[in-house]
């Protein structure tokens, strides 16, 4: 069974369309990384209104996505984005998680 994790991440409305070309450039080892950590059906939307941005994945294990935030190539890509977007000391995005109160399938 997957879940479904939905997050919300601080992106000044300014620094979009940086945010989204460094995305579309994604590096091979992080797109690896993403599969390897059990990611799948992976978006991210803008909001720059509200300087945010909201990523949505299908993970096959949370305790296996969540322990992606120790490897290398996401501590790498984490200082890639750290001068486009406010992060804590380690580089980690500034996040708010997004509670489900609904699906349909």
């Amino acid at each position: 069974m997957r879940h479904r994790v939905c997050f919300s991440l601080e992106m000044p409305g300014q620094n979009v369309a940086e945010y989204r070309q460094r995305h579309d450039r994604l590096w091979p080892a992080l797109r690896d990384a993403i599969h390897e950590q059990g990611g799948h059906n992976y978006s991210i939307f803008a909001l720059p209104d509200v300087d945010r941005v909201v990523g949505y994945v299908e993970v096959d294990d949370i305790d296996r996505w969540n322990s992606g935030g120790l490897s290398e190539v996401t501590r790498a890509w984490w200082a890639y984005m750290a001068d486009i977007m406010p992060t804590h000391t380690d580089n980690s995005p500034i996040n708010a998680p997004v509670f489900e109160v609904f699906h349909l399938d």
